[in-house]
């Protein structure tokens, strides 16, 4: 059991910690769900200590669980949710705020002004990305803005800034590593990923001195070893990746025109486009899908902000379910003459819209409109955002072969969903025998960093299909109903185009 690793993924809405073996199941986890924060519309916040205290817990729940408590386990690699930002004292390791998550939009306002200002091209010449709340700078701006002494505390170098990997590095290692990875950095809005570096030029836009930052490594790299009175021995944490290129890794995406889409909290689907960095035209993101051994790996993103979490609205928010596997079930005997369309900007409207200010809303109501109609169209609105996505892709990188879309996380689960996801992109949808593959790609880069697990060819050699949905619905269709969703859309934007 040599080729044991242990990943960390930290999460959204929980901390899980998985032992991998080295045929890469699962030999033991441990998850641990924490409290959200709300403190203002639009606002979302995670309390710092819940994210280390969860994390730890469920680190230690995978190794006592694992054969002989985990003494074999070779290396840590570390996956999170990106954009989430924290800033703590150098000398204390204590936050001065709260988590500001990576769905929280109160800096929409800041990215307006920027925008105005015609800075948005500045932004997105050198980071990829657009001027939106979704991302880091501007969360790292507010903090230093808004909580008293904060600025004057970090200009005197005494503050760190990390993602939620560097926070979790800092404290596993006792504070003594303050460094985060390049898929990391390149979510902050202040890296470029041309010059894999921090951007002097960017931070004095946003007023972020410099000090704050940590150091970029590799996504498979030297992060230090963990402190050894945490797990009863020091462990080297040697694979660290933001979570949607984690889970590009453990789909062995490692090939330019492969794609993956991983359906959690908000769905991510990731193109690798290769050594080259695909600008887009069509409002995604270019982003770095991983870095090896100095050598960056591009890829196109779209991000979606509301996908699993409005099946949570369905059980939390209207009360229509007890739980998430109810909605298969309903939407199966949703009346078919009905065309009920949610679309669920709950939160603004991700790529391709990235429209900040738009709110959810649903269009086709009857009398007769129940709860099976509105679960098949919160189910729907997944796939329709997804072909959004590809679409945008496609049209960005016209050379790219028709894809055939590699899926994850919760919602994939859903043998209907899966198929009404293949139906309406009209292109095949491969479901892995591992779902856990956002946690493997952590532990692949930490496993193959150790020398226990095989390189990127051998890795992607045993990558192994459970099942493929292939398109039924007739184009017709396919394309009637797309009419439907883009009339829906267009009415919920809060500006005309």
């Amino acid at each position: 059991m040599a080729g044991l690793v242990l990943a960390i993924d930290q999460g959204t809405t929980s901390s899980r910690a998985i032992v991998f073996a080295e045929d890469f199941t699962s030999v033991s986890s441990g998850q641990q769900e924490f409290k959200q924060y709300f403190p203002k519309s639009g606002w979302v916040e995670h309390s710092p200590s819940d994210i280390w205290d969860s994390t730890l817990e469920v680190c230690r729940e995978a190794l006592e669980k694992a054969p002989q408590g985990g003494a074999d386990v070779a290396a840590i690699g570390i996956t999170n949710q990106r954009e989430t930002t924290l800033i703590w004292d150098r000398s204390t390791g204590e936050p001065v705020y709260n988590a500001i998550v990576w769905q929280d939009r109160r800096t929409s306002d800041t990215c307006a002004r920027l925008r105005s200002e015609g800075l948005e091209e500045t932004f997105s010449a050198k980071t990829g990305l657009l001027l939106d709340p979704y991302f880091s700078g501007t969360k790292i701006a507010w903090i230093l803005d808004n909580v008293a002494g904060v600025r004057e505390r970090a200009e005197r170098g005494e503050l760190a800034f990390g993602t939620v990997d560097t926070w979790l590095i800092w404290h596993l290692t006792g504070g003594k590593v303050h460094a985060t990875d390049a898929t990391n950095a390149s979510r902050t809005l202040i890296y470029n990923i041309h010059e894999n570096a921090w951007d002097e030029d960017l931070c004095r836009l946003l007023g972020i001195p410099m000090s704050l930052l940590p150091q970029v490594r590799d996504s498979a790299d030297d992060f230090g070893f963990s402190a050894p009175d945490l797990f009863g021995r020091p462990l080297p944490i040697l694979g660290v990746a933001g979570d949607q290129q984690a889970a590009t890794l453990g789909q062995a995406c490692f090939n330019p025109g492969m794609v993956k889409s991983t359906y959690g909290t908000g769905c991510f689907a990731l193109m690798n486009t290769g050594e080259t960095p695909v600008r887009s035209k069509n409002r995604m993101l270019t982003t770095i899908a991983y870095r090896l051994d100095g050598k960056t790996t591009y890829a196109l993103e779209g991000s979606i902000f509301v996908a699993g979490a409005a099946v949570q609205w369905l059980r939390d928010g209207l009360g229509l379910i007890d739980s998430a596997g109810e909605t298969q079930g309903l939407a199966e005997q949703a009346d078919s003459t009905q065309d009920v369309y949610l679309v669920p900007a709950f939160v603004g409207l991700g790529a391709p819209y990235w429209d900040a200010d738009a709110r959810g809303a649903m269009f086709g109501l009857t009398r007769n409109t129940g709860p099976k109609e509105i679960a098949r169209a919160v189910l729907q609105s997944v796939g329709f955002q997804t072909g959004d996505l590809l679409d945008a892709m496609r049209a960005d990188w016209p050379d790219a072969k028709p894809p055939v879309l590699r899926v994850d996380g919760g919602m994939s689960a859903s043998d209907w969903t899966m198929q009404f996801l293949a139906d309406i992109l009209g292109a095949p949808v491969d479901r892995p025998t591992v779902a856990e593959t956002t946690a493997l790609g952590a532990a692949w880069l930490a496993g193959s960093k150790a020398g226990v697990w095989p390189g990127a060819d051998a890795f992607s050699a045993q990558w192994k299909l459970d099942r493929r949905f292939e398109p039924r619905l007739q184009e017709s269709e396919r394309l009637r109903l797309l009419s439907g969703w883009k009339d829906a859309v267009n009415r919920t934007k809060s500006t005309s185009d």
